[in-house]
């Protein structure tokens, strides 16, 4: 996020009835704002705070710009001139120095929303700049570009810049939005063939092949996969402005729409914890969830999805975005009413995540089991891993009961781990598991998983298959596996409190566990709080005695049957 900037504009009064600007080349359609709506008074307001000199935290060019081609009021368009030149001389007095701009930091990152504020400004506040102002911004956004493109030739100043070029070439992450995003908008807003044609003959049709096959999501996760908020955003704005409609070339944005409201739980408050969760570390829906089911829901031109994704903003536990420098996002439109999806089961394969719930009700049962791609640098050592919640987190991956949110590794997700002479064997990147889903009445679903393909062929670990059947409220986990000489297999599972065990059952809040293989199976509890100071609770129970199968049944207290644990709890 930019930090604020020092503005001391007077307050003008608003006035209303102002000519909106005249056409330009990024003709975003905004025919869907009601400015007498509270969310169009809420982002006002807001904007007007920083007119007086007294911005949010996270204010930016594009909000001032918005609302000058929202009312035409020339003090948004002096603002975000002000603000857009304060970026430009912060850079060129940065390398006058010898110093690479902030633009360029961490791998240019922010290269997107710093450009698309430059570029909407130049385009849409033109009128408020000089002939100097525009032929320096349009430097430093010519050489921003050429930077990104060409890591190894990048320069500031004359002076040699190389950087590694981090996901330039790859379509599944999220820094590849940003750098397409400030491509396009400095494209349409300066005109440049050139610019146009990189994208319509390189970059686009990258992200369209790598979505074609995508049925939903992020192979990135829940935290990362957030950054669609930002690609379907650009998917509009390109639409809006050449008439190329990207997001509905390929079924990715219609999907996720799906995707997210099954990854969403009963309660409608948190997600699957899928991959890294650098944010905050539990999956709280958040402005960005909002922001990106609203974008999709505004684009998407299957009117099913489109009424899904009104049901689930209708719904969910944020009905207004929470941080103001996101109050522009709440103008798109959330319809009314809206129905939930009528299957109770959702395989994502392309992603490698099955979900399945009870029911649409808040206090349902729901499951999610992974397996499929693991390919990118956010995504976890999940494969095989499964996550249970009703009312609460039942088991799931210790990750989220962590400082750092990026705990990656087998130990923490809900898996076999395989121990190799004491070490943990862990689970490779650019391997791909596989899933067969057999759905059957309701929420009933049986799926198997062939997960060796994730230890990349390591003579520790020879196969191992998991198969789930999830049958009412109980998940059913069935493990078969052998290893290699001096490996050991341990069922993990993770909780949010201290496990009560007895036998050949546990008990973890309103979760119960059954061993049924192996009969003489070990159950032991580890405080995660002793194992690595990044956590801030959580339990883990380790099954062992395994000699090639595993057969764990878990569910909540109320609906395993009282044969199992009579006697056993209270």
């Amino acid at each position: 996020m930019r930090p604020l900037l020092a503005l001391a504009t007077a307050l003008v009064p608003i006035f209303v009835g102002f000519a909106v600007p005249a056409s330009a080349a990024i003709d975003v359609d905004l025919s869907y704002v009601n400015q007498q709506s509270p969310q169009f008074q809420r982002f006002q307001s807001y904007v007007n705070r920083a007119v007086a000199g007294n911005p949010d935290y996270g204010f930016s060019a594009t909000d001032a710009a918005y609302l000058y081609r929202m009312t035409g009021d020339s003090q948004y368009a002096t603002l975000a001139v002000q603000v857009v030149d304060q970026q430009v001389s912060e850079a060129e007095a940065a390398i006058a120095a010898g110093q690479n701009p902030d633009i360029a930091g961490d791998s240019y990152l922010e290269v997107g929303p710093d450009l698309s504020d430059l570029a909407l400004t130049y385009d849409w506040c033109s009128a408020f700049t000089t002939s100097s102002q525009r032929s320096r911004w349009s430097a430093y956004a010519e050489q921003a570009l050429y930077n990104v493109w060409n890591p190894q030739e990048a320069q500031w100043g004359g002076r040699p810049a190389p950087w590694s070029g981090w996901a330039t070439d790859d379509p599944g992450d999220n820094y590849f939005y940003s750098f397409v995003q400030a491509t396009m908008f400095w494209a349409l807003a300066s005109d440049s063939s050139a610019w146009q044609n990189f994208l319509n003959t390189v970059k686009l049709p990258e992200l369209t092949g790598y979505f074609e096959p995508i049925d939903g999501g992020s192979q990135e996760g829940t935290g990362y996969g957030l950054s669609h908020k930002r690609l379907f955003d650009i998917y509009r704005v390109w639409r809006d402005s050449t008439g190329a409609d990207i997001g509905n070339e390929t079924q990715h944005m219609t999907d996720s729409i799906y995707w997210w409201v099954y990854a969403t739980v009963p309660t409608l408050d948190l997600t699957a914890a899928i991959g890294d969760q650098s944010r905050v570390s539990e999956p709280f829906i958040y402005d960005y969830h909002r922001t990106l089911i609203l974008e999709a829901r505004k684009s998407t031109d299957d009117a099913t999805a489109r009424n899904v994704a009104t049901w689930w903003l209708q719904n969910i536990s944020l009905q207004q975005m929470s941080s103001s420098f996101n109050y522009l996002y709440d103008l798109l439109p959330a319809g009314s009413g809206g129905s939930t999806p009528p299957a109770l089961i959702y395989h994502a394969e392309a992603t490698g995540h099955l979900f399945a719930r009870t029911s649409w009700d808040s206090d349902a049962t729901w499951m999610e089991f992974d397996a499929g791609p693991y390919v990118q640098s956010h995504a976890h050592q999940d494969q095989g891993s499964f996550t249970l919640y009703r009312n609460d987190w039942l088991s799931v991956t210790e990750n989220i009961w962590s400082h750092s949110g990026i705990q990656q590794g087998t130990n923490v997700h809900n898996v076999l781990r395989f121990d190799h002479n004491g070490q943990t064997v862990p689970q490779r990147v650019n391997t791909y598991s596989t899933m067969t889903v057999t759905p059957g009445g309701g929420s009933t679903v049986h799926a198997v998983a062939d997960l060796t393909p994730a230890y990349a062929g390591n003579s520790a670990v020879a196969s191992w298959t998991r198969a789930i059947d999830f049958v009412g409220s109980t998940l059913t986990v069935h493990d078969n596996y052998a290893t290699g000489s001096g490996t050991t297999a341990t069922f993990q599972i993770n909780v949010p409190v201290h496990p009560t065990i007895s036998g050949q059952t546990a008990s973890a809040g309103d979760l119960r566990v059954h061993v049924i293989s192996p009969a003489n199976a070990t159950l032991t509890a580890v405080d995660w709080t002793g194992v690595d100071g990044d956590f801030n609770s959580g339990w883990r129970i380790d099954v062992s005695g395994g000699s090639g199968e595993y057969i764990v049944e878990l569910s909540p207290g109320s609906t395993l049957g009282d044969d199992i644990f009579a006697g056993t709890f209270d």
